[in-house]
């Protein structure tokens, strides 16, 4: 123990982000020499080259590839042991990034007003917003994820949730669709229709064509593209249909101002299950008061565009 230094894990998660050592010296604060002499230590210590030349610039080793994200996170949890805990903190000194999981429709419609209110109130923070392609709890039990908005898993018992509000289906079709002409909109009619899907229907999207199907109908899908965002934008332009969460279509468009986007939305033809949105995170951030001012903001920012 009296060998460890601690600083070199710091010096070799900054060395392997960097892949340069006059950036990692630059972001140190320390010479380029001396940043030389540090991976000649760091080198010493693993008995592996670690960064190689190539050309002009320097490549990672094999063994270095396989180190960087462990490195990375020794160094965030070292830091978070030797770190003082705050009960208080300081906004506008606050120098962190937060990685939020969400999806597409959150990106698309309250990505906006959630950056502005951390802008706002934490100039220094950074958020870093990561795709959602499934509810694996992984990445929250892993710290990969600070922060996630969308529809708890159910295999993570510990993880923390809070309830923002509760979304359900709708239709959507442009302006003037065909359709929009039956008050209110028949199953006949809607089935009869050709539907543009989104590959990431879930759930609720499922239980809904089992609604049509007892009724001796379905969705003649014609296309389908990744994301909700993208079926919206086909059903502008076309006189296909689609099937997204009330949530995807802002809360303007809730308020029947479909004229903004070309879009009008509909009840459909048969219930439609509602569903949960929840802010979800490791319990292991429940008392650090930079994850909770994050917490509350982003759950504020939730509740005021869609609320109760």
């Amino acid at each position: 123990m009296d060998r460890l230094d601690l600083n070199l894990l710091a010096a070799l998660d900054v060395l392997l982000a960097e892949g340069s050592v006059t950036g990692a010296a630059r972001r140190l604060g320390l010479s380029t020499s001396a940043m030389s002499r540090t991976l000649t230590r760091l080198r010493a210590a693993t008995g592996d080259p670690l960064l190689v030349r190539a050309g002009r610039g320097l490549v990672p080793t094999p063994r270095a590839a396989v180190l960087r994200d462990r490195v990375h996170q020794l160094t965030h949890e070292v830091r978070a042991v030797l770190r003082p805990h705050l009960t208080e903190v300081d906004l506008a000194a606050l120098e962190r990034t937060f990685t939020l999981r969400v999806s597409e429709g959150f990106l698309e419609f309250l990505s906006v007003p959630v950056v502005a209110a951390v802008a706002r109130a934490a100039p220094r923070l950074r958020l870093r917003f990561a795709p959602k392609p499934d509810r694996d709890a992984r990445p929250l039990r892993e710290g990969m994820i600070d922060l996630e908005i969308g529809l708890r898993g159910v295999a993570a018992p510990e993880i923390r949730t809070r309830f923002l509000f509760h979304d359900t289906l709708v239709g959507v079709a442009r302006a003037g669709h065909p359709l929009l002409a039956e008050s209110p909109v028949t199953a006949e009619g809607y089935a009869a229709c050709q539907h543009v899907a989104a590959s990431r229907e879930g759930d609720s999207a499922t239980d809904f064509d089992a609604a049509l199907a007892r009724l001796g109908l379905g969705r003649r899908i014609m296309v389908v593209v990744p994301g909700y965002p993208d079926a919206m934008r086909l059903a502008r332009h076309s006189d296909l249909v689609a099937l997204v969460p009330r949530s995807c279509l802002g809360h303007r468009l809730m308020n029947e101002d479909a004229a903004i986007a070309g879009l009008a939305s509909f009840a459909l033809p048969v219930p439609a299950p509602t569903f949960m949105i929840s802010a979800m995170w490791h319990p292991r951030m429940d008392a650090d008061p930079a994850h909770r001012w994050l917490r509350d903001t982003v759950m504020s920012v939730c509740r005021q565009a869609y609320p109760r």
